[in-house]
């Protein structure tokens, strides 16, 4: 199994920034990509950016472009989302998660990587609330 575990939210004034971590640990040679995800409430859960652990190449959800940014420290087997320029929407629950995820066509990779099914292990969750 993979465990992993968020930290890092809190409520923040628009425009303001947070940075969550997330910390894995357990067999990760099962997973090749963690990603981050964010559910609000009446909402579906929607990926926000991932990472692949291998190389380091990145996906981001059109609505945080430019504002996040994914990043892992393999060291510290930590993976951080610094969220820059926060809005209301931006509160949620959010979520990081670790995967295996299948080989695709280029055009396909980001889509794969922000699909919540392709996860299997999932953090508890952290808060984070903009106003």
């Amino acid at each position: 199994h993979v465990q992993l575990v968020e930290s890092g939210g809190g409520s923040v004034q628009i425009g303001g920034s947070l940075r969550l971590s997330c910390e894995v640990s357990g067999h990760t040679f099962r997973v090749n990509a963690i990603g981050w995800f964010r559910q609000a409430p009446g909402k579906e859960r929607e990926g926000v950016a991932a990472i692949y652990t291998d190389d380091g190449t990145t996906y981001y959800a059109d609505a945080v472009k430019g504002r996040f940014t994914i990043s892992q420290d393999n060291r510290k087997k930590t993976v951080y989302l610094q969220m820059n320029s926060l809005k209301p929407e931006d509160s949620a629950m959010y979520y990081c998660a670790a995967g295996n995820l299948l080989e695709a066509p280029i055009q396909a990779l980001g889509v794969v990587a922000l699909a919540t099914h392709n996860y299997n292990y999932w953090g508890q969750g952290t808060q984070v609330t903009v106003s």
